[in-house]
């Protein structure tokens, strides 16, 4: 077969493919592979391995991996539930949508770096932002402040998520290895020079409670927007 004829080919294969995907299918699957191998792990060619198509046929829909990072990114921001409800003061609001981004970036381990590499903002992401800083608007907050707070919310979650006690990868006989070394650790200081960390060797390295991690990371948060706005501080100008 000539050059020619060969590329004829691949094309007519590439477009019989095209018409057996959709954008939402490749971004779904490419999600999948990204979360159970890690977003290094992810790319063109293996997505297309996976999905038994050629690599070509991927790139009808993505020219490039950052062009199929923000479509992980929009999928990602998609599966947040913005719709607060008004009705409710405006903490709970905020709290709720915290809640949620937490949420969808535990049900997706590449998650929250997806988010950190996102560069463009899609129409998810930015209805995500308006409902947030609507309700913070309405709260007060002038439009800075309710700017830092809501980009403050973004990297809450994500710090969260990323900080999560107990080490997901281990075992349940690896991970209660390393915390009772890290216990033995804290527990075998001097304690005369450091008598608070000796006291507290148990609760600094405990690892067993995820749902208390984040309940108090959200807590602390929405704490401190509460406090900002108790202290009158809602306008950074004063």
């Amino acid at each position: 077969m000539t050059s020619s004829r060969r590329s004829a080919a691949l094309e007519e294969q590439a477009g019989a493919e095209r018409t057996r995907l959709t954008r939402a299918v490749v971004v779904g699957r490419a999600l999948q592979l990204a979360d159970a191998d890690g977003l290094e792990a992810l790319t063109i060619r293996k997505l297309a391995t996976d999905l038994g198509v050629t690599p070509m046929a991927l790139y009808w829909h993505f020219r490039s991996k950052d062009e199929l990072l923000e479509g992980l990114a929009e999928r990602i921001w998609s599966e947040i539930d913005v719709n607060v409800d008004s009705a409710v003061p405006w903490a709970a609001q905020l709290r709720g949508l915290l809640e949620s981004l937490l949420w969808v970036l535990r049900a997706h381990p590449a998650g929250s770096e997806v988010l950190l590499h996102s560069e463009k903002q899609g129409e998810a992401w930015s209805n995500a932002a308006e409902v947030t800083l609507g309700l913070l608007r309405a709260a007060g907050f002038d439009p800075d402040m309710a700017s830092a707070i809501a980009r403050s919310t973004l990297w809450t979650g994500i710090m969260l998520v990323m900080s999560e006690p107990g080490a997901a990868w281990l075992t349940d006989d690896e991970r209660i290895e390393v915390q009772r070394k890290k216990q033995v650790g804290l527990a075998s200081l001097p304690p005369a020079k450091y008598p608070r960390l000796v006291e507290c060797a148990v609760p600094m390295t405990a690892c067993d409670d995820p749902d208390q991690h984040y309940e108090f990371g959200v807590r602390l948060f929405i704490g401190g927007v509460e406090a900002i706005a108790a202290d009158g501080a809602c306008d950074h100008r004063r």
